[in-house]
Formats: structure tokens, sequence, C-alpha cells
């Protein structure tokens, strides 16, 4: 479906959104310094959201280390989302006890050696955080050095997904000097083929190429780093040559773009409306399913996305095809009045669509029989709200497999009662049941069919309403090779990324 025509931009917007990139790079892909490398161009990257917490790998942040190549964990996930060999070469269970061989000859940035102590220190600054990584929601997780090159982790439940657990960048391995502050700090501290040299707050970042690399040399010299959270001077970037590669192209700017620099792929990321259960409004479940039932998901598929999206069925879309098969239906409250009572839906900017997808719900509840109001703000501006139960529904664009290759963690990070991601504030005993059995089945069929009847539990209370499963848009310029384009969101450049 092609761009309509009331999303054309006048030239004067083009410019406006270009400028926002002027003095980002330099037009020969050179560092921002003026620094340049006789091998090759530096890789520049105009990216969607900023650091939310000074790139600590224990926030979010550790996505952007992650998609960048300068942090590693102990385990990555292959394409079918099983574990393989990183930082840890081989791994083994007993009970409620997992041993890790760590990898020799890994050096971090500094120079200092990787070993079984330097893992076990990144491990335990992460199960002792607070509020911990959400992939240790529910998992109390012990680390200890069995020799120089040996680690134990231990849980305080037998847990089949440890080696998944530990691929999670927010469980990256760091040299002691990240932790000696008051904030982790992975300037020169991780061991991936790319060093982080420097971060200019919220505005940029620098990468150099590590040529003491344990494993393959990277071909690119460096990488640049913009944090551009304007879609439309992402794409800009991309049109005028600005950036090599753009994060998140919005859907609005896809068909300006040439179809040859754009490529799209399914994702397990879910549109989803989440409703506030512990207060206000949509305490009521009967208000809930009315709200359900005034949604129309496929017109903001077609109206909002253009086509580049799929209507939801459940949380777990089609990234995740086994889901579909094993659904049956789920028993709902009945929809209530209404009766004019008014809702504030929270959303934020940072994704190009979410303000026109709040824009459209706010007119199918309306006419359900609510009054609206919208809050929209600068995604770091608006999340410890509602996650403190400000909004009666705020609007997520949400990854379900981001953390662990299995969607479990974000049921239970997101559905639990004690998750701590619960925006739905959701208290329900018969989902934290479901939740529980999903997370303690081995791997395999029966785990799809445990996380499947969990998504049910929670689909049968209404405190989310999936709308929408996207897809990763991203822009490539032409001299870029070997870009990755990643559902899961952890890859972008890695070792064997370069521009011509």
């Amino acid at each position: 479906m092609r761009l309509p025509a009331r999303r054309l931009l006048p030239v004067t917007a083009l410019t406006a959104a270009s400028a926002l990139l002027t003095g980002c790079f330099t037009g020969d892909g050179s560092a921002a310094d003026g620094s340049t490398d006789t091998e090759g161009r530096r890789v520049r990257i105009a990216m969607m959201q900023p650091p939310r917490s000074g790139l600590s790998p224990l926030s979010d942040d550790a996505f952007k280390l992650s998609r960048w190549s300068t942090a590693e964990t102990l385990v990555k996930l292959d394409a079918d989302g099983d574990p393989e060999a990183a930082l840890a070469t081989e791994w083994q269970q007993s009970g409620r006890t997992w041993t890790f061989e760590i990898r020799d000859g890994v050096t971090f940035h500094d120079g200092t050696a990787l070993d079984a102590d330097a893992v076990v220190r990144s491990l335990t600054k992460a199960a002792t955080a607070a509020p911990k990584p959400r992939i240790l929601d529910g998992v109390e997780l012990t680390a200890k050095a069995a020799d120089s090159d040996t680690v134990t982790v231990t849980t305080a439940d037998e847990d089949p997904l440890v080696p998944q657990r530990l691929s999670s960048p927010q469980l990256s391995v760091l040299a002691a000097k990240a932790y000696t502050g008051k904030t982790v700090n992975p300037v020169g501290a991780g061991t991936g083929p790319f060093e982080l040299t420097r971060v200019d707050g919220t505005a940029s970042a620098a990468l150099d190429r590590y040529d003491a690399y344990w494993g393959d040399r990277a071909k690119a010299p460096g990488i640049d780093v913009r944090f551009v959270p304007d879609g439309t001077a992402r794409a800009a970037a991309l049109r005028s040559g600005e950036a090599d590669i753009v994060e998140a192209v919005p859907v609005s700017q896809a068909a300006l773009l040439d179809e040859d620099l754009i490529t799209e792929v399914p994702m397990p990321r879910t549109n989803t409306l989440y409703l506030n259960t512990g207060k206000g409004v949509f305490k009521d479940a009967s208000l809930r399913a009315a709200a359900r039932e005034a949604i129309d998901a496929e017109s903001i598929v077609k109206g909002v996305y253009e086509g580049r999206a799929d209507v939801a069925e459940g949380l777990l879309g089609p990234a995740l095809p086994w889901a579909a098969g094993l659904r049956t239906p789920v028993r709902r409250a009945d929809a209530g009045d209404p009766a004019g009572k008014t809702v504030t839906i929270g959303t934020f900017t940072d994704r190009a669509e979410l303000p026109e997808v709040a824009a459209a719900l706010q007119q199918q509840l309306q006419k359900a029989g609510f009054k609206v109001k919208l809050e929209v703000r600068e995604y770091a501006n608006i999340e410890s709200d509602a996650l403190a139960g400000a909004f009666d529904a705020f609007i997520l664009s949400r990854a379900t497999v981001l953390d662990s290759g299995d969607p479990a963690a974000y049921l239970y990070s997101d559905f639990a009662s004690d998750g701590s991601f619960n925006i739905a504030q959701l208290q329900d005993p018969s989902v934290d049941a479901e939740l529980k059995k999903a997370a303690e089945t081995p791997t395999g069929d029966a785990r799809r069919k445990a996380v499947v009847a969990a998504e049910a539990a929670v689909l049968a209370t209404d405190a989310a309403v999936p709308m929408l499963h996207e897809r990763v848009i991203q822009g490539d310029a032409a001299g870029v090779v070997a870009v990755a384009h990643d559902p899961r969101e952890r890859e972008l450049v890695t070792a064997a990324t370069y521009v011509k």
C-alpha cells in the first residue's frame, strides 16, 4: 500500500528534519573529530531512542551495547532461539546449578583478562540490582567461581532457561572498572569487536575497532552513533547520505525511500493497549471489556501502519508461528456501559506511529461512549509514570522475546503480580499460577503449550488488548555490507559489517 497524500512532506519539512542531523557525521564517514582510517569508512548510525540510564547494561540501554557489538554475554541465541557459545564455551545442568566454562584468551577493552571472578562480579551486580534486569524477574540467582575459568550459577528453583537468560544483553560481562562508580559505566569495559570510547549524553556515542578481540577482527574501523528520536529526521539522514544505517524507519517515511534501501522483517513486537486494573475506570472488568470491543485494530494497521504490520490475534505474533496453532478460545467478561466516563491514555513519541495510534484509539473509544484524554511525551519522560499506574491506559510497543528468546520472561515481567514492568497493575492469582507453571516447564512443546496457556490467562483479564504486531523497518545505504537484520533487536553492526 503506497503512502497516502496526507503524509507527503513539503520540502521545507524535509529540510528541517535533515537539519536536526547537521554536524552528526562528516560527509566522508570519518569520525566526528575528523579522524579517518585507511582500512575503510566508519559506520554511521542514526538510532531512535537516546540512552535512558547512561548506557548502563542493567537497563534497556544494554540492547544498544549489544547492537554495537561492544558488550557480550556468556551465551548468545541462534536463529531458533536456542543457546550457543559466546564468552562461555560449554555448560551443563545439575538440578538447580548450571556450570559454565569460560572462554580462554578474552580481554576486556581496558586490557584486563576475562576470568571467572569477572563473570561473577557482573552477574552478581545484575542479580542484586534494584530494580533487577527484567530477565531475572521472579528468579533468585547466585554466581560463584569454581576456579579461574569455571562459574556456577544456582537458582532458588530449578530453571530450564538459565542459558537463555544469560544471553540477555542486560547480563553482559564487563570489566571491574565499569562498577567503580555509582552507576555502571560501560566505556572501555566490554569484550566485543568494538570498544565504546565516548558517550556524549543523549546526543551521540563513538566506538573504535578493538584489535585484540578474541574473535574475527572487525572490518569497519569504528562506529559513530547519533540518537535521533525524530523519525522524519532519521529517514532524511538516509536519503541525504548522512547516515549509513537508520534504525526504526517510521512507516510514514518508508514509502518515501528507495525500496532497495529498506528491509522489512517480521518481529516479535506487539503494539498493545495496557489497561490499569489497579485503580480508575478500568478497575472494572466490564469496562475493560468495553474498551476491547471498541478497538478496530484492522483500521489502525491500514490507516497508521500502511499495511506494514499484522493484526494481533494474541500477545504473541507471527514471529512465533507455533503460538497460533496452540490457541483456544478465551472466555472474557461481558462489556459494560462506559456512560461517558473519562479515561487518560498515555504513550510516547519515540516510535513515530504511536501518537497516531493514540489518536485513532481516542476516536474509537469515544465512539463507544468513553471520554478520552491523551498524554504524549518522550519515553524517557513518561516511563516512570506509566509504571506507577498514573494513566488509565498506556499504549506500548513491546518486544515479546527480547531478553531470553522465550516469551515466558516477557509475560512474567508485564503481568505477574511482582513483575517489574507491570504497567497494567495486574494482581491476579490465576495469572500468577499460569506464569509460574510456564516458567518451570522444560523447553520444548510442553513449554510452548504452557506459555500459550499463560497468554490466555492474561487475555481473559483484559488487562492488555493486543492490537498489532510490528515489523522491523531498517534503512541501509547502498554501500553497507553485512549489516544485521535482527528481529530480536540484539544485533545491528557486527564484526563483519563495513561500508564500501
